[in-house]
């Protein structure tokens, strides 16, 4: 492997800014609400603050869904704003990348506008019409066609109806997205996560939309129009990206973009085939198989991405831990997960072991996924209580709580009610009670990531399972030329037997509680995480 890239074990930060912190008092988090915490997030110890969407947004899907790529949203500040975060983010020697969306567009954005005026209008090809729909679906249910009464045609959305996809195919569309993207970067921002980035390939008419046949060409064309002498950051959400697919993406000397997002761990507790509401437990061997699969797929010819939760994730410690074990399961999780080889990501509020909300009203509920699936389960007959189950565990407002900074009113988000509930629990679980404890999920994300920063291993080392069809006990190691790195992780609520032997020439650089040997054997407690060092014999 050749010298490490800055990206590469830089610890990355995903702001949701609705629910990070409000300063003006409108229950919505802000710019300036940012720039306010940017301390705490430098005594974390994070280096690259991802920002999802602050364009210009009616909001259909939280600014996913935007109408003005050069502005930045009312709801969250000014361009002054934005450039004074940029401005104080750099100051702190950290790096900052902005969440980008491609693949479409708000349908008030004026070029969609323009667009359903006419079938000769210079815009209408900037988006993809038909005169009649296809069998293709919305991720967020219901077709991905919809009649538009002025024209008669018929427009293509993969997501909301308020989400038309843009055309690819059409080249002035593509150098106004390359503009637009070098506009950015020439305001200094450090890189960009691209939203769904596999889909700007697809081919509609021959149903091919995830990793479509024009994919890599409209990467290469992007990296040559954009990023090509550039020293930044690009990760693309890429989730139906193989493997090997991922090598070609992100291999090479100059690859299309820096590391990707893939998705096939957090899919694992889901029927296969039946989309994310139809549960089923999640298989640790299955689990285990995943990582040790791409670890070694990558290993020196790619690079991926390391997490597991973000804005459309629900909370990593309610769904792949236990609560009456919050601080070892969260813990834990953060052990074996950037223990590995690629560049890690905390999404806010992970580094506190925040959890999974339980509104009793689907009121509270915001995200339209989940009012859509709401109306289609309901059609197929599914009761409220298997809906309620099913986004208790998948749904996306599940991670979309305002941030838990203190004890006071709204916890410390606003002090006004903010746009969504705050998670009940907040009294307990604050960033200020975090910081204060010693015990706690903050003081062990910062002692990890130190750790992390310390050893060329966890970055160049090679990635090694085992015990690979225990049940419960994740164990890997990270062997470089002159150390080896033991991950230990348990996924269990009972004591577990430890059957690798720990090296006599070693020690541990961090546990979440101590283990307990004998000589016959040695045990670990529920939700054990541990990292030992040790140097290779000659």
């Amino acid at each position: 492997m050749d010298q490490i890239k800055w990206w590469q074990d830089a610890f990355v930060y995903q702001i949701y800014p609705l629910s990070f912190c409000d300063s003006n008092n409108d229950g919505i988090g802000d710019i300036p609400g940012i720039i306010s915490k940017l301390d705490y997030l430098k005594k974390l110890g994070v280096d690259v603050i991802w920002l999802s969407p602050v364009y210009s947004s009616p909001m259909d899907d939280n600014g996913y869904d935007i109408s003005d790529y050069y502005q930045i949203d009312p709801l969250f500040g000014t361009m002054d704003d934005f450039i004074k975060l940029l401005h104080e983010v750099h100051l702190r020697g950290m790096k900052l990348i902005m969440d980008l969306v491609v693949n479409h567009t708000s349908d008030e954005h004026h070029w969609f506008q323009e667009s359903r005026k006419s079938i000769d209008n210079p815009y209408r090809d900037y988006y993809v019409w038909r005169d009649v729909p296809t069998a293709i679906t919305s991720v967020f249910s219901g077709s991905a066609w919809e009649l538009d009464p002025q024209t008669s045609q018929y427009y293509f959305h993969l997501f909301s109806k308020k989400q038309p996809d843009l055309n690819w195919d059409n080249p002035d569309l593509r150098n106004e997205i390359y503009q637009m993207i070098n506009f950015w970067l020439d305001q200094g921002i450090d890189g960009f996560r691209l939203d769904v980035i596999d889909l700007i390939g697809k081919d509609i008419d021959h149903f091919q939309l995830c990793d479509g046949p024009f994919l890599d060409q409209r990467l290469q064309e992007m990296y040559e129009a954009c990023f090509k002498g550039r020293d930044v950051m690009t990760v693309g959400e890429t989730p139906c990206l193989s493997a090997s697919r991922v090598r070609d993406v992100t291999g090479g000397s100059a690859p299309l973009l820096n590391m990707v997002f893939q998705f096939g761990h957090v899919g694992l507790d889901e029927v296969p085939g039946q989309g994310k509401w139809n549960l089923k437990k999640l298989d640790i061997v299955e689990l285990k198989r995943y990582f040790k699969h791409m670890q070694t797929s990558l290993y020196q010819t790619g690079w991926n991405s390391l997490f597991w939760a973000n804005h459309d994730q629900p909370r990593a410690v309610s769904r792949y831990g236990n609560l009456q074990y919050r601080y070892e399961s969260a813990t834990m999780l953060a052990t074996v997960l950037y223990g590995m080889q690629g560049t890690p990501y905390v999404y806010q509020g992970e580094e506190l072991g925040m959890t999974g909300v339980s509104y009793t009203s689907l009121d509270q509920f915001k995200d339209i996924e989940t009012h859509n699936m709401v109306k289609e389960k309901l059609a197929l007959g599914w009761s409220m209580n298997d809906i309620m189950t099913a986004i208790y565990a998948k749904g996306r407002d599940n991670s979309r709580s305002p941030m838990q900074w203190d004890s006071s009113p709204y916890a410390g988000f606003s002090y006004v009610a903010p746009w969504m509930d705050v998670n009940p629990n907040y009294q307990e679980i604050n960033a200020e009670h975090e910081q204060e404890s010693i015990r706690s999920v903050f003081h062990y994300y910062q002692e990890l990531f130190q750790i992390r920063k310390s050893s060329e291993t966890f970055t160049k080392g090679s990635f090694e399972l085992l015990e690979e069809t225990h049940p419960f006990l994740f164990i890997y190691k990270r062997v470089n030329e002159n150390h080896t790195l033991l991950v230990i992780g348990s996924f269990s609520d009972s004591i577990q037997s430890l059957l690798v032997s720990l090296p006599t020439n070693g020690k541990w650089l961090i546990q979440n509680q101590d283990i307990f040997s004998t000589n016959q054997h040695t045990s670990i407690p529920p939700y054990f995480a541990g990292i030992y060092e040790y140097k290779n014999r000659e």
